[in-house]
């Protein structure tokens, strides 16, 4: 989650650090089991078997290891059968290399399929109004698409969040109550094509119901509204 919320030029450091700290960690351990082995003072010595074919230091050790974990081979430079710790390591690089292209082109493609800069687009009205409409007094507000390219099967709905003491006595310091935004006639189901006025009709059922004027604007609640669709 922290490297999908990062911002783009971090993640593609992270993601081009996973790769080039891989590359060298091996590529150091293969130069190591060359210079443990004498591999490195065996190089004109064509009788001797070395742990890896034509690898003669640490720069060619580094491009054996980006070779293998990349599966390159490009044939220069091969492990022998008769080095039993680089066959160890040959596998246990080839299983981490997986996990680390798996890991790290999952979090880009997780990060190139969120829609920050299109939720950005949806613009909510500064203000939410109570007043009479159709002689029924509602609370409203607006929400609306600034973008051409339409969301499919948006709805939208409401929650009261407010702190509640209960007939017993129990205190629920954030309880959420439903808002009915039009779920009972399918007015939650919007069509964004222009800006649309989203209205709670308050009436027996509203939590607002028995709340008057004056009360309302001593009380202590929030309102959140969710809007969810489809690009």
């Amino acid at each position: 989650t922290t490297l999908v919320d990062l911002k783009w030029r971090f993640s593609l450091l992270v993601f081009i650090l996973a790769y080039a700290v891989t590359w060298l960690f091996f590529g150091l351990i293969w130069w190591v089991i060359a210079y443990s082995r004498g591999d490195l003072d065996h190089l004109e010595d064509h009788a001797w078997t070395p742990c890896v074919n034509n690898l003669n230091g640490f720069v060619s050790a580094f491009l054996f290891s980006i070779e293998t974990e990349t599966t390159i081979g490009y044939g220069h430079r091969v492990i022998t059968d008769q080095c039993p710790e680089g066959i160890v390591l040959l596998l246990l690089q080839a299983i981490l290399g997986s996990m680390v292209n798996a890991f790290m082109v999952g979090c880009m493609f997780v990060k190139i399929s969120q829609p920050n800069k299109r939720a950005e687009t949806l613009v909510f009205s500064s203000h939410a109004v109570v007043s009479l409409r159709d002689e029924r007094l509602c609370l409203m507000f607006r929400v609306g698409d600034l973008r051409d390219s339409h969301i499919v099967e948006a709805s939208i709905r409401a929650k009261l969040i407010r702190s509640k003491q209960t007939q017993e006595g129990e205190f629920i310091p954030l309880d959420q109550t439903d808002l009915s935004v039009g779920f009972e006639t399918g007015d939650d189901r919007l069509f964004l094509v222009s800006p649309l006025i989203i209205s709670h009709e308050i009436d027996e059922r509203s939590p607002f119901w028995d709340v008057s004027r004056q009360q309302l604007e001593k009380d202590d609640f929030e309102i959140v509204v969710i809007l969810e669709g489809m690009v």
